[in-house]
């Protein structure tokens, strides 16, 4: 029977360290580490930033709401926020497992590859334009496109239904406690990521040798 290994992007398959973006670009409102962490909590956190997440509200809306709410420059705020697609960069490690994976689904077909990630539309197209091994996966879901973000369960049902997912036959990778939970909550085996290390010896209970 065919397992679905579903794996989150952001802080999984690519980095994402908002609060050093937020150091990078506007160094004297983060000019320490806890500075830099509560200013991209402010960014990144806000509802104007999951409305974009969602898909309903545009780019240079967040911009413009963003540096104002914030008192910070808004041509600071489009540098920062237009880039983030071109400046999430593959983590190796995961990359590797990722590719494992492919080969043994290529040698035994007992696996899919899926995708589930909170992604404004914008920058998924980035990533799918600059990164062949998107093309690796079966499929999967980016919130910006279907107008739902983690950890609402409706985007989990969509994934669901879209690919005929049996819940018990689905793996989910994913580094927020909160995702990991809902998918859990619906049936599937849901690893809260840390390193592509700590990872591997789960999928391994699943399909033994990974290559």
């Amino acid at each position: 029977m065919t397992t679905n290994v579903v794996f989150d992007f952001g802080a999984v398959l690519f980095g994402w360290r908002p609060d050093l973006l937020v150091a990078e670009q506007f160094p004297e409102r983060a000019a320490t580490a806890q500075a830099a962490s509560v200013l991209a909590r402010d960014i990144f956190h806000h509802d104007d930033w999951q409305s974009f997440d969602r898909g309903v509200l545009e780019l240079d809306h967040v911009i413009v709401r963003t540096a104002l709410r914030l008192a910070l420059p808004q041509q600071g705020m489009s540098d920062l926020m237009s880039g983030i697609g071109e400046r999430l960069t593959p983590i190796s490690d995961t990359l590797g497992l990722l590719s494992r994976l492919r080969h043994r689904r290529e040698q035994a077909g007992d696996l899919r590859l899926l995708f589930l990630s909170n992604m404004p539309a914008p920058f998924a197209r980035v990533l799918e334009r600059r990164h062949d091994f998107l093309r690796w996966f079966d499929g999967g879901v980016f919130s910006g496109d279907v107008q739902l973000i983690k950890p609402d369960p409706a985007i989990y049902a969509l994934l669901e239904t879209r690919y005929g997912l049996e819940p018990a036959r689905t793996v989910f990778v994913d580094d927020l406690a909160a995702n990991v939970a809902v998918a859990q909550a619906r049936g599937w085996r849901a690893i809260r990521f840390e390193s592509a290390a700590q990872v591997e010896p789960h999928l391994m209970d699943v399909f033994g040798a990974l290559t």
